[in-house]
């Protein structure tokens, strides 16, 4: 069959309620500051009635937002998760095929569609709490090999973990119809979820993994702050590791060779949603088109650093324009 679509993005497709807070906001809750934790829709509508204001909405989720961000830089993209049949389903629906990206992948429960508060601090960090509705109704038995078949590339977030027998089970698919793969860690909790199947997964199905210093720390636990080594144990197990050190620039690793790749320097940063997978959105671009590691670490740089400037996961038309011109 021929290969009709670059990347294939796979999670789950949130739709982000996006609301600034102060810090004894965030500090009131359980749970750390900066992470993901699950709710159901019942207590993220009770966190949503005590902000100050309506929070702003956007079409979200890990591997949703890589592929809407390679699909804005022209990579073509399709996307496999589980929308509600509600009017939040249909607005992300609709807002990625806008960009001309393949929708007929998506499957569609009978429950309310995925969505996240993301809380965002005077810092720009963000705290973020999820409920997952129609995506965790999401069953193994819902994805084939055909699903991948026509793809050259299949991008998995660390959520899916949460999820054993699904992420299994889209590796395997995946595999099976000869795509290839990456992971992006997510957050520390993934990790340390997930950390009795992590390795096995990255050595015999994940071909390029992304994680950023906490969740390779997370991961690497002995290692204390040398993020080089970290890179290069990625890389003994996967093919291409990439790890994420934020205003530090970031490492991208292959066999013993790691390579260092400087930051986009912005003058402030506003809101860090999305700027993982921005970053990988960029990276994957670049790779899928052949280019050297260090060139598509810099696309992960400049996609990254744009993000961070704007609440949410999303660009102005014209700073698209510009990348474009740009990269």
């Amino acid at each position: 069959m021929a290969q009709t679509i670059d990347l294939i993005g796979i999670g789950s497709p949130v739709v982000d309620l996006l609301a600034s807070v102060d810090d004894a906001f965030v500090e009131a809750l359980e749970g750390g500051k900066g992470g993901m934790e699950l709710v159901d829709a019942i207590q993220l509508e009770e966190l949503v009635s005590t902000l100050d204001s309506e929070p702003d909405v956007a079409p979200g989720g890990s591997a949703g937002n890589t592929a809407y961000a390679a699909a804005r830089l022209g990579t073509k993209t399709s996307f496999i998760g589980k929308l509600g049949d509600c009017e939040a389903g249909t607005f992300y629906r609709e807002r990625f095929e806008s960009i001309g990206a393949d929708v007929t992948r998506f499957k569609i429960g009978d429950v309310p569609n995925a969505r996240c508060l993301s809380m965002v601090t005077p810092d720009s960090e963000r705290t973020m709490r999820t409920d997952l509705g129609a995506a965790m109704t999401l069953t193994p038995e819902e994805i084939t090999v055909a699903d991948f078949e026509g793809a050259r590339h299949v991008h998995m977030e660390g959520y899916l973990a949460f999820n054993r027998d699904l992420m299994e089970h889209v590796l395997k698919c995946a595999k099976e119809a000869g795509c290839t793969t990456s992971f992006d860690m997510a957050s520390f909790e993934v990790v340390k979820a997930s950390e009795d199947v992590l390795e096995g997964w990255l050595r015999d199905y994940i071909d390029i993994v992304f994680a950023n210093e906490d969740e390779a720390s997370a991961f690497f636990p002995d290692m204390g702050e040398d993020y080089q080594g970290m890179a290069k144990a990625f890389a003994q197990l996967c093919d291409v590791a990439a790890v994420k050190l934020g205003k530090d620039g970031s490492l991208v690793a292959q066999g013993d060779e790691v390579t260092f790749v400087d930051p986009v320097v912005v003058d402030k940063a506003v809101d860090t949603t999305g700027a993982g997978d921005y970053w990988a959105g960029g990276f994957l671009t670049a790779w899928l088109q052949g280019k050297p590691l260090a060139e598509c670490g810099h696309y992960g740089s400049v996609l990254g650093a744009e993000v961070v400037q704007v609440m949410g996961a999303s660009l102005a038309e014209e700073r698209w324009t510009a990348l474009n011109e740009q990269l």
